[in-house]
């Protein structure tokens, strides 16, 4: 083709400085050597832009047969930003919802021992209430603050329901998500579709993981209340025992002092 073009390129150069020179043969003396030049000159010319245009004309095809190939990829592996997918919009409202569980800090902060006197977890326990009678008739009020102890664990055990209860309800979610998903990979047409289902899998797995934890964190707390408690139970048990010891010697002191034995042996008289 660039032959064709060069030869067409050089005849037509050759005819119009044929009509040039007809033109001004009256005025000007010929001189061969001088057009023969020019028209050497005027050829290489012409060369070296059907030379450009072949080079554009390659660089062209090189772009369309590029954008061909872009569009056949396009076509086995889908437009990633295409893909929707409905059971990311429900992992991500999941991920970015607020624990329902409380730490073992803000959990001790409502430990008051009102709550440990009348709570009766649902009607399971009895409740002990706020006063009592005595037999001879005098109402006595307990020491509130005496029971926060057992608050405390009545916090911990309500909140272990709690995140529990809401674990199970969002297992339940998330295991039907991830089976709807686990279905559209099974009828994905194109590798940007897959890519983009697996990544929602390993999403809604480590949600599922996440809601465990949660529940062992909320156990957590209520056993490590109950461990307190009991070592609390310990310390004042312990504590006790070194108070009564002292006393008791305390008072076997005291006892000496004010009793004395007597060392001498008894005389008695003789008659």
């Amino acid at each position: 083709m660039k032959g064709i073009v060069m030869k067409k390129l050089i005849a037509l150069t050759f005819v119009t400085v044929g009509i040039g020179l007809s033109a001004h043969a009256q005025w000007e003396v010929y001189d061969p050597t001088v057009h023969l030049q020019l028209i050497t000159d005027t050829g290489e010319e012409l060369a070296k832009y059907v030379d450009m245009i072949n080079n554009q004309v390659s660089q062209i095809q090189t772009l369309t047969s590029q954008l061909n190939e872009f569009k056949h990829y396009e076509d086995l592996f889908g437009d990633p930003k295409a893909v929707v997918l409905p059971t990311a919009q429900a992992l991500l409202g999941d991920l970015r919802r607020t624990e329902p569980g409380q730490n073992l800090e803000n959990l001790l902060k409502i430990a008051d021992g009102a709550y440990a006197l009348t709570n009766n977890a649902a009607g399971i326990y009895q409740i002990v209430g706020a006063t009592f009678v005595t037999p001879g008739g005098q109402k006595i009020t307990r020491a509130v603050d005496e029971y926060r102890s057992y608050a405390a664990i009545s916090r911990t055990a309500d909140n272990y329901v709690a995140v529990a209860a809401d674990a199970a309800s969002r297992r339940t979610a998330i295991k039907t998500e991830i089976a709807q998903t686990t279905q559209q990979l099974q009828n994905a047409q194109t590798d940007a579709e897959v890519q983009k289902l697996n990544g929602v899998l390993v999403g809604l797995s480590a949600d599922l993981a996440s809601a465990d934890h949660e529940v062992n964190q909320a156990l957590a707390s209520a056993l490590v209340q109950d461990i307190q408690n009991r070592n609390d139970e310990k310390k004042q048990i312990e504590a006790r025992k070194e108070q009564q010891h002292a006393e008791f010697t305390e008072t076997l002191s005291n006892y000496g002092k004010t009793f004395h034995l007597l060392a001498d042996p008894v005389k008695f008289p003789v008659r």
